[in-house]
């Protein structure tokens, strides 16, 4: 649906662009094939008043005159939605160059590479490399999880989505009905943020955790979307980092890295075990209960009593 949406509206700009005199609503529904298929006129008119307001939105600059015969037409001249002209220094189109060449998989990265091209006809100069101005960084943000594309796409189109969620201290995945608002990376792993409809709350979904497929759901949002989602604030509170006290835990060696890499002070043990002092906060229970048998909670003992709690809960699923 928002595939055929895209292409109406490009076929009307297309037509728009590209009269010389004005177009009446009779002959724009004679020369596009959407317009044919609308059925009546009255779904004709309002599918067109639509159509028209959106790309006015976007930016196309279309004008409404009355032509010879008294009807009214519609057109967008060239001068008028003409771009000025892209300048940019060596440093700015470093830095955009660098932004093109971040996504290595996923449908952004033939995007990304499109768009560097454009940006060297705009002003890179080819013997400018942007890891080089900027500090020799090379970042990637990868892409491995199948739901990401599906999930984009429907935040991008506002478009409800349906998928099956495992939770950290779950043994099989439920379905969740969301509405998508943003996605974020942090730490390497990518978040949803959305409204969920079944707990009529603001959720936020890790997508390594989305099993089977995302699927879309007509209809619009029933939750107003909010001007800042703060994903990775959210991610961060449960992972501790907003933490003012310490828990004391025992770790498996040669496991735990990510716990490790947030210690404090880390003591070795005898038969292959360290004491770790880690930053506590919300959520530290769930993120603990994925290291398994690797972790042991020896302080404080609510969060003891909670990993506890959470492991009998996949216990018995």
């Amino acid at each position: 649906m928002a595939i055929a949406k895209a292409e109406r509206l490009m076929n009307l700009a297309l037509c728009l662009l590209g009269t010389r005199r004005p177009l009446s609503k009779r002959e724009l529904r004679e020369s596009i094939e959407a317009y044919l298929e609308a059925g009546s006129d009255d779904s004709f008119n309002r599918m067109f008043e639509r159509d028209k307001d959106d790309l006015r939105e976007l930016g196309l600059v279309i004008e409404t005159v009355e032509n010879l015969d008294g009807e009214v037409g519609y057109l967008a001249r060239r001068d008028s939605n003409r771009l000025p002209p892209i300048t940019l220094d060596a440093e700015e189109a470093a830095a955009l160059g660098l932004a093109a060449k971040v996504w290595q998989q996923a449908r952004l990265a033939g995007a990304a590479s499109g768009a560097l091209q454009k940006l060297r006809a705009a002003g890179l100069p080819e013997d400018v490399d942007p890891y080089e101005a900027h500090g020799a960084l090379e970042p990637r943000i990868p892409v491995h999880e199948a739901a990401f594309e599906p999930l984009m796409l429907a935040c991008r189109d506002r478009r409800p989505v349906v998928f099956d969620y495992r939770k950290a201290t779950a043994a099989r995945p439920e379905p969740r009905q969301v509405e998508p608002w943003a996605l974020e990376c942090w730490r390497g792993h990518w978040y949803l943020a959305g409204w969920d409809r079944d707990r009529g709350a603001e959720r936020v979904f890790r997508l390594s955790r989305i099993t089977g497929k995302v699927r879309s759901r007509g209809g619009r949002f029933t939750a107003e979307v909010p001007d800042v989602v703060t994903v990775r604030e959210t991610v961060a509170s449960w992972a501790g980092e907003t933490a003012d006290r310490s828990a004391l835990i025992r770790l498996r060696q040669g496991a735990g890295y990510p716990l490790r890499a947030k210690a404090t002070a880390v003591r070795e043990l005898a038969e292959g075990w360290d004491e770790l002092e880690i930053p506590y906060g919300h959520g530290l229970d769930a993120w603990l209960v994925e290291f398994g048998p690797d972790v042991v909670v020896v302080e404080p003992a609510e969060l003891r009593a909670d990993v506890l709690e959470r492991l009998r809960a996949v216990a018995k699923g």
